[in-house]
């Protein structure tokens, strides 16, 4: 029975007093690692305005690392396509295939990756940019693939490289577009678990083949905290928790352990902790259960981790024990 292909989504976390520099060099480690443990690809998310991710430019980061590794695939998960033109992310990304042939990945967001003000004002970027999305899909590949858009423009580099698209979402949207231009599929599951089954299905039986052979493939994404006994990894995880709530409850305000508490405790801070319903927790053999479960409960051709720990240190021990216990195809 075959083993079900393993990824990594890296958010380059800043922790508190580091400079972005420092996780930069976390990145490198993280991804070495997972070369040397067989795992299928790293990919990094373009935010933008959010102190604790450093990601904000996924090709720069990825040529980095890129120098860095060898083998392992490398990729942007994703490039929020509306903040940026086709053209120029032709170019970026034809550059990192000619750096690293057969090892670069593009997935696709319609999202901003940041809040509104940023979005309107720092990145000028159009309310209505999303609009565009589809056609700005198209347009991209045609570049990549050397075909005309405009007469006289050539992406170079960029043309003929044909770098692998990837449409990201976490609705119908993303499901709908990624059917019909026949591309591969990637759901954020691990931070909006909510049309997870729903997108999924319409996505696969909606699937418009571009070539005969052609089948749909989808990766979801799930957190994970693996330690070396069910009691470390609970305890992990309720760290994770309170960080995650403080996070997205605080929104650049200090709360104190008593009002993280009752945040927890409020409707408001259930579904904040709903938003990571997809997790992992536990040894090897109970990450390996739970992972096994939600690929059948997924219909996921592939999974992507996002590593949950309080450290960099306990991140890389997840890894280790997430390779040591693979989840099986079929199981």
């Amino acid at each position: 029975m075959s083993t079900i292909p393993l990824s990594l989504l890296d958010f380059a976390t800043i922790y508190d007093g580091e400079r972005p520099g420092v996780s930069f060099t976390r990145s490198v480690t993280l991804a070495q690692k997972a070369e040397e443990l067989g795992f299928e690809r790293v990919w990094y998310a373009e935010h933008h305005n959010m102190k604790s991710i450093s990601s904000a430019a996924p090709a720069v980061l990825i040529s980095h690392i890129g120098a860095k590794t060898s083998t392992i695939r490398l990729g942007a998960g994703g490039v929020m396509l509306p903040n940026h033109s086709p053209y120029t992310v032709a170019e970026q990304f034809g550059t990192l295939a000619e750096l690293y042939p057969d090892r670069i990945d593009l997935g696709l967001g319609r999202a901003p990756g940041t809040d509104q003000n940023t979005l309107g004002r720092a990145l000028r970027r159009s309310p209505n940019a999303a609009e565009n999305f589809p056609g700005d899909v198209v347009e991209l590949e045609k570049y990549l693939a050397d075909e005309s858009i405009i007469a006289g423009v050539r992406a170079t580099p960029g043309a003929g490289t044909r770098v692998p698209l990837y449409i990201l979402g976490s609705s119908l949207f993303g499901a709908q577009l990624a059917a019909k231009l026949g591309l591969p599929y990637s759901f954020a599951s691990h931070f909006a678990p909510t049309h997870l089954e729903e997108a999924v299905g319409l996505y696969r039986e909606t699937f418009v083949p571009r070539a005969e052979g052609d089948k749909p493939y989808v990766i979801a994404a799930v957190n994970v905290t693996a330690a070396d006994s069910t009691a470390d990894a609970v305890r992990q995880h309720e760290d994770v928790k309170r960080a995650w709530v403080r996070n997205m409850a605080g929104r650049g305000r200090y709360l104190t352990d008593e009002q993280l508490d009752d945040v927890i405790d409020s409707y408001a801070g259930h579904q904040i902790l709903d938003m990571m319903r997809y997790t992992a927790v536990g040894t090897g053999e109970e990450v390996r259960d739970y992972l096994e479960k939600f690929a059948a409960h997924a219909q996921a051709d592939e999974l992507m981790l996002s590593l949950r720990a309080p450290s960099f240190e306990e991140s890389l021990r997840s890894l280790e024990i997430v390779a040591d216990n693979r989840p099986e195809l079929n199981a």
